[in-house]
C-alpha cells in the first residue's frame, strides 16, 4: 500500500483540506498507516497532478487560504483497482521490539518504564477510536450499524485499530512484568 491510496481512501468521505486530512490521519488512519504532515501534502500534489484528485483554492478571510480536495474518476478507478488487488502480508516495524529483542544488553527496569509508557498510549488510543467508532454508530447496535450504513471501510478499520491498540498495551504489560521479574531475581542473585 501507499500513502496514494489512503488519500484517495481518505477522500471517499468528501472533499477535505491537506490540514484536514492530516488531523484525519493522525486519528484514524495511523493505526495503520503513518505519514507525516509534510510527506501528506507531498503526495496531494502529486496525486493532482495526476489527475487522481482536483483541487480548488479556497480564499478565507482572517485564514490563510486552503486548498480542497476531491477524488476524481480517474482517482476512483485507482482506488477501485488497489480494493481488489492482492495485498501483501503485513509485518511490523517498531523500535520498540528491536530495543525489547535486545533487552538483555541494556537496563531492563528502564525498558520496562518504556513498555508501560506505550501501553498507556495504546489504551488512551484505542479509547479514542472506541469512542469515534460510537459517534459512527449513533444510536444503532454495531451490527446493526454494519448492516445498514452507507459505508463501513471506516468502521471496520476502526476495529481493527481499537484491537491493535489493545492488544500492543496487553503485550507491553506482559513484558514490562516479564522484565522486571528478571531484574528482581537479577538483584537477588547479587545479594
Amino acid at each position: 500500500m501507499s500513502l496514494r491510496h489512503a488519500i484517495l481512501a481518505a477522500l471517499l468521505d468528501g472533499e477535505a483540506s491537506g490540514y484536514h486530512l492530516a488531523k484525519n490521519f493522525d486519528v484514524s488512519v495511523a493505526s495503520y498507516w503513518f505519514a507525516t504532515p509534510q510527506q501528506l501534502y507531498a503526495e496531494l500534489t502529486r496525486l493532482e497532478t495526476a489527475g487522481l484528485i482536483t483541487g480548488r483554492e479556497v480564499v478565507q478571510q482572517r485564514r490563510p487560504n486552503k486548498r480542497m480536495f476531491t477524488i476524481t474518476e480517474a482517482g476512483m478507478s485507482a482506488l477501485h483497482d488497489f480494493v481488489a488487488s492482492a495485498s501483501r502480508p503485513t509485518f511490523i516495524r517498531d523500535e520498540l521490539l528491536v530495543q525489547v529483542y535486545a533487552c538483555d544488553a541494556g537496563d531492563a527496569a528502564k525498558l520496562a518504564g518504556h513498555l508501560q509508557e506505550r501501553a498507556a498510549q495504546a489504551i488512551a488510543k484505542a479509547e479514542l477510536i472506541e469512542k469515534l467508532l460510537a459517534k459512527l454508530r449513533g444510536e444503532r447496535s454495531e451490527d446493526r450499524y454494519l448492516a445498514e450504513a452507507v459505508r463501513v471501510g471506516p468502521y471496520l478499520t476502526g476495529l481493527r485499530g481499537s484491537t491493535f491498540e489493545r492488544e500492543n498495551a496487553a503485550w507491553c504489560h506482559r513484558v514490562a512484568s516479564v522484565l522486571r521479574l528478571r531484574a528482581n531475581l537479577a538483584a537477588e542473585t547479587v545479594d
